[in-house]
C-alpha cells in the first residue's frame, strides 16, 4: 500500500502535516453539512449559515446549530483520528491542519490543530468577543446573550462570505511550508483558500500524498495517491511509522 519513497522519506522526517476534510469525518457517521431530515429540508445551509440570517432571526439558526451538536455529541473519533493523535508523538513536529468544526481530532487527543473553519463547540460574543464553550452558554433555548454586555453569542465557525480566521490560516500555512510530509486525507481539494495548502507544501519541497476514497484534483499533483477509506489506511500507516522508527525493517 505504501511505496518504499513515502517509508525512507517518512523515515528521515522532522515535520509531518495532516490536512483533512469531511471524508475522515463521514467514516465517524458526522452527517453532510446539509442534514437529512426534519425541518432543515426545507431550508439551504446558505440561508442559515451566514451572518445576516443570524442578525434577522437568532433564534431559528441557534436552533438549528443546537439541533447538529445534538447529533455530534453521539458521535466519537473514528480509527483515523486516533492514528493522528497518536502519529503526533512520533515527529519532531506534527500538526494537524482540517476543515471540519466537529472537534473530532481534538477529542480523539490530538494537540497541535489548526481549525480553518472554526468549532462548533466554541462560541464568542459579537459584541464584546468574550468566548464561550457550549457546555456553559447563558440559556438553553433561543439565542443566547452575553452576561457581560447583552451582545447575541453565535456559534465560532466560519459562515458563507466570511474569511477565515487570519491566526489559524497562517500558522497553516506556515506549517504546510515547512512540512518534510504533507498528508491530505479524505478532502476533494476543490474549495480555496484551504485548497492551496497541498499545493504550498509541494512547491516548498514536500512529499505529498492523498489519502481519498477516490480521486480528487489534487491527484495528479500529489506525489502518491493511495485510495482506501483513512480508518484503515492510517493505522497500517501509523504501524509502519512505529516499525520503522524501532529499528526494524518495514
Amino acid at each position: 500500500m505504501f511505496s518504499r519513497r513515502l517509508l525512507d522519506t517518512l523515515s528521515r522526517a522532522r515535520s509531518v502535516v495532516a490536512f483533512t476534510g469531511a471524508g475522515i469525518s463521514a467514516e465517524s457517521g458526522v452527517p453532510t453539512f446539509r442534514g437529512s431530515g426534519g425541518i432543515w429540508k426545507k431550508y439551504r445551509p446558505e440561508e442559515l449559515a451566514n451572518l445576516d440570517a443570524f442578525l434577522r432571526n437568532p433564534e431559528l439558526v441557534w436552533e438549528w446549530y443546537r439541533a447538529r451538536r445534538q447529533v455530534m455529541s453521539g458521535i466519537a473519533p473514528n480509527a483515523g483520528h486516533l492514528a493522528l493523535a497518536a502519529m503526533e508523538r512520533c515527529f519532531e513536529r506534527f500538526a494537524v491542519i482540517t476543515q471540519n468544526i466537529d472537534n473530532l481530532h481534538r477529542r480523539a487527543g490530538s494537540r497541535t490543530i489548526y481549525e480553518l473553519h472554526g468549532n462548533i463547540e466554541r462560541n464568542y460574543c459579537i459584541g464584546c468577543r468574550a468566548q464561550y464553550v457550549s457546555e456553559v452558554l447563558p440559556g438553553t433555548e433561543g439565542a443566547p446573550r452575553c452576561p457581560a454586555c447583552n451582545g447575541l453569542i453565535r456559534p465560532d465557525v466560519v459562515w458563507f462570505g466570511e474569511l477565515l480566521p487570519s491566526d489559524e490560516w497562517d500558522a497553516s500555512l506556515s506549517a504546510a511550508e515547512g512540512s518534510d510530509v504533507f498528508l491530505s486525507i479524505g478532502t476533494s481539494a476543490v474549495v480555496y483558500p484551504a485548497a492551496s495548502l497541498p499545493r504550498a507544501a509541494r512547491r516548498s519541497g514536500a512529499y505529498v500524498v492523498e489519502i481519498n476514497i477516490e480521486p480528487t484534483d489534487l491527484s495528479d499533483q500529489a506525489d502518491e495517491v493511495i485510495l482506501g477509506r483513512s480508518g484503515e489506511v492510517l493505522p497500517e500507516l501509523l504501524e509502519r511509522i512505529t516499525t520503522i522508527q524501532k529499528g526494524t525493517p518495514a
